[in-house]
């Protein structure tokens, strides 16, 4: 079947990211798209010219006054749509998206009075200079700006979601069985610390850049100034950038520190998923109800239907951001000799995990906002689940020196009959201990055998 071609929009567009997740992932378009792309670029490469003045350079010692360099960077700070569509022109021309930037900014710098050295835009560089330059320092604002803060509203809800249920009591389930009774704040909490470490070992991972001409050892920048500390002069660069410099690379930077980024990442996203399950598995238990919305439906079919759609829609994206993260950490630090250019098309897609993840996050947000606690249900099945005191019984039992304890609770639990209270209590009173110990153990319950969190 034939269909006619359609202008680009959200409902045309054929990732869901561009197309029906947009409104949620616009707010990344600022540091992963082509636009962005070209404004961090010629960000670096002015920036770069104005450290050159500023060394000095002799050709550039006092030529760039303050008001020059204010014209320099509102080239990049008032960047537009239009100036991005001209540096795409100038690529029909070089074929190359780099050497179009530079360009781009010498056409801007006829106006500034400039014009006469203007070969000192991209100065001895190679595009991967100024590639491994810009895409860290975007990836480092999306991450400041965006994906962090966001990762914090998720942590400070669970944290409120953690102290609204200290107390409350809850069947804890290993291997899916019930097991020792927990609390339910504690429970939320566990994903608060995870969060939290795995939060912080991502935020002490560098930005590392790869600053040092064609092959990374300065060729050009020495053979013109062989008298100028190039190493000096590129660490402050990229410092003052906000960056690490790789002191040793080939032609491009070799991305470890990006490859640890994206496995921080991704453990931040398995945790997440982790969340999202537990999450499902407590409303399908009826621990948690959802609020309802007028006019939602959660079945084409069954009316009486309220889905987990926030938790699943979070899992599957994360799924797909981990996917991601995986490969770009395990291919970016792969290049042949000192260079290949299987990095460049790879690195046109790091924010398509993080898009994948901001999406994920909202999910989460949205359905942790929605769930109502059910204290009945918590309550019933604590009810219905007295042999989980056969641990407490049995311990208290070690400790007063009574022989096989744990073999005598074993006999009683291990069967397919109910374990009630009453069965409890009937046999704490067969056992041949004083009558503090009998009292001590009736005290215990299913509600507050919850140890000290």
């Amino acid at each position: 079947m034939y269909f006619r071609s359609m202008e680009l929009s959200p409902l045309t567009a054929i990732s869901p990211v561009d197309g029906r997740y947009q409104k949620t992932t616009r707010p990344l378009a600022a540091y992963f798209s082509e636009y962005a792309l070209m404004q961090y670029r010629t960000l670096i490469e002015i920036e770069y010219f104005i450290a050159l003045a500023e060394w000095p350079l002799p050709q550039l010692k006092g030529k760039l006054s303050a008001g020059h360099k204010s014209q320099l960077r509102s080239i990049y700070l008032n960047f537009n749509e239009s100036d991005a569509q001209r540096i795409k022109t100038i690529e029909q021309t070089t074929n190359h998206d780099v050497k179009a930037i530079e360009y781009f900014i010498k056409e801007k710098i006829q106006l500034s009075g400039l014009d006469a050295w203007s070969e000192f835009i991209h100065f001895g560089l190679t595009s991967q200079d100024i590639n491994n330059t810009a895409i860290p320092l975007s990836l480092k604002d999306a991450m400041l700006q965006v994906m962090i803060p966001h990762v914090h509203q998720i942590i400070d809800k669970l944290n409120q979601l953690a102290k609204e249920w200290k107390n409350v009591p809850m069947l804890a389930r290993t291997h899916g069985q019930p097991a020792s009774p927990t609390k339910l704040g504690k429970e939320i909490q566990v994903f608060c610390e995870r969060l939290n470490i795995q939060l912080d070992s991502l935020q002490s991972i560098p930005y590392a850049a790869k600053f040092g001409g064609a092959t990374g050892n300065f060729n050009a920048h020495r053979v013109a100034y062989p008298k100028i500390d190039w190493v000096d002069f590129a660490n402050r660069f990229l410092s003052d950038m906000g960056l690490t410099r790789s002191q040793h690379t080939t032609q491009i930077e070799h991305y470890d520190q990006l490859a640890a980024l994206f496995d921080a990442s991704k453990r931040i996203n398995t945790i997440l998923i982790d969340l999202s399950r537990d999450m499902w598995q407590y409303i399908s238990m009826d621990y948690f109800k959802q609020q309802l919305k007028k006019g939602e439906v959660g079945s084409s079919a069954m009316p009486h239907k309220v889905n987990p759609i926030d938790f699943e829609n979070a899992e599957g994206n994360l799924g797909i951001a981990n996917a991601l993260f995986e490969h770009l950490s395990a291919k970016l630090p792969v290049s042949r000799l000192q260079r290949d250019l299987t990095d460049s098309t790879v690195l046109r897609n790091i924010g398509v995990p993080y898009a994948h993840m901001l999406i994920a996050i909202n999910s989460i947000q949205k359905g942790l906002n929605k769930i109502i606690l059910n204290d009945s249900a918590l309550k019933e099945d604590l009810d219905n689940n007295w042999a989980v005191v056969a641990e407490a019984i049995q311990t208290i039992l070690r400790r007063e020196g009574y022989p096989k304890p744990y073999e005598a609770l074993k006999e009683l639990t291990r069967t397919n009959k109910k374990i009630t209270a009453k069965k409890i209590s009937l046999f704490i009173n067969k056992l041949k201990v004083s009558a503090k110990v009998k009292a001590e153990l009736k005290k215990i319950t299913p509600h507050n055998y919850t140890g000290v969190y």
